[in-house]
């Protein structure tokens, strides 16, 4: 583990010092590549070197030699041979990774990574637990992860994991322990993502598809391939991943007044997923496409509180609707989809929380930045866990940065209050 804590730090040096000799910024190599400047402080400093894609994209950009940067060669068509290297590759930055982030003593990421690597089998004390016990307890992760206690979930999640492991190992109902293990994963890959950790989300989600593929049960493949493609998404493989949410939602949708409310929730999770995949590619007309018929999927079923298997509902439909015009940059159309969003009950602190924040990024898009530091204000009193994570944390930084006369002390200090760097 040292090694791997040295060697990111080996990395994050040769890019400090390749930026350095071209006389360039942080803020300037960030802003070319099309990140936040924090993100290129944090590789600098080590961490998050298990990302392979973002660390090829700043070897090109400062002209490293990949081999520096612990990188293979990347070939326009990669053989079998390839994969396994980079694969090797991989998973070296993902040690590297926990070493990097963990602090001194083991931290719950550190603890969830380790859960998430492939070939290792996590630490489980005791027995294996009953299914139904195990059940409960994967329906007390998603309530977590609705409620945005993502502390309490990182902490909880990797002996969950363990002890689906476990119990799948032994003799028993093994098509249902994939498809909670399933569960499980992809709770995984929606918490790293919420962290922007896309590197070890790529694991998690790998894992939830195996699994998915083992239950043999649609629902719970068509919840893993949501996840991907919101993997492939955040990764601006947008166009993939539309793709993705179009082939299976093709085969699920349809005879809807005949269907359970677990299958409809799932199939309207899955087109809600397409809908920010195609707004966030610029395509209005697949946008549109998915959006109707999430629409349609929602005159049948309305799971819309902390305790559902899933949330879905016309609410959810609204609010995805409302980040799609946000996405577009239609910030006066999405102001006007908010205002009766604010007047309905919205149960689920996520979802609260979205609102307010997609709200709070329309204001910012008009610049209005008084407006918007309220609204995440209120964002923050429906799930403070949600305004810490850095997509919100970069919202934060950049309206910030526009107060150039500094005409709003609260926003720089709400600012500095979130950790967000000056």
């Amino acid at each position: 583990m040292a090694e791997a804590h040295s060697e990111a730090r080996r990395i994050g040096e040769a890019i400090r010092q390749a930026r350095v000799l071209q006389r360039r910024s942080q803020n300037d190599v960030a802003a070319t590549l099309g990140y936040h400047q924090s993100k290129v402080s944090r590789l600098e400093a080590g961490r998050g070197t298990e990302d392979i894609r973002v660390l090829r994209a700043v070897a090109q950009e400062l002209k490293i030699p990949p081999a520096t940067l612990g990188l293979a060669p990347a070939h326009p068509v990669a053989s079998a041979t390839d994969r396994e290297a980079d694969d090797m590759h991989r998973r070296t930055f993902l040690a590297a990774s926990i070493a990097a982030l963990a602090p001194p003593a083991a931290s719950a990421h550190d603890d969830l990574v380790k859960a998430l690597l492939p070939g290792l089998t996590p630490v489980s004390t005791g027995s294996a637990l009953d299914t139904a016990v195990l059940r409960e307890r994967v329906g007390v992760a998603r309530r977590l992860f609705y409620t945005c206690e993502y502390t309490e979930l990182e902490r909880m999640l990797p002996g969950l994991i363990a002890g689906l492991r476990l119990a799948s190992s032994s003799a028993g109902d093994r098509d249902m322990l994939s498809a909670l293990l399933a569960t499980a994963y992809q709770t995984s890959t929606s918490l790293l993502l919420k962290q922007h950790d896309q590197g070890n989300a790529w694991l998690a989600v790998g894992r939830a598809m195996a699994e998915a593929e083992r239950s043999g049960d649609p629902v719970v493949l068509a919840s893993s391939v949501r996840v991907q493609a919101h993997v492939l998404a955040r990764e601006k493989h947008t166009a993939q991943a539309v793709t993705l949410v179009r082939h299976t939602a093709d085969q699920l949708t349809g005879s809807y007044d005949q269907r359970s409310p677990q299958y409809l929730a799932a199939v309207g999770l899955l087109l809600l997923r397409g809908v920010t995949a195609a707004s966030g590619g610029g395509d209005r007309a697949a946008t549109e496409e998915f959006l109707a018929e999430a629409k349609e999927v929602a005159r049948f079923v309305s799971l819309d509180r902390p305790d559902a298997w899933a949330n879905f509902s016309p609410t959810n439909v609204a609010l995805h609707e409302l980040s799609a015009l946000v996405a577009f940059g239609d910030s006066g159309l999405a102001l006007q989809a908010a205002r009766p969003l604010m007047r309905r009950h919205i149960p689920v602190p996520e979802r609260r929380a979205a609102l307010w924040v997609e709200t709070a990024r329309a204001y910012s898009q008009q610049s209005r930045l008084a407006d918007g530091y309220q609204a995440l204000r209120i964002a923050e009193t429906c799930a403070a866990q949600d305004v810490r994570r850095p997509a919100v944390r970069d919202l934060v930084a950049d309206m910030a940065a526009r107060d150039h006369r500094r005409t709003l002390p609260e926003l720089h200090h709400f600012s500095r209050r979130l950790g967000v760097p000056a």
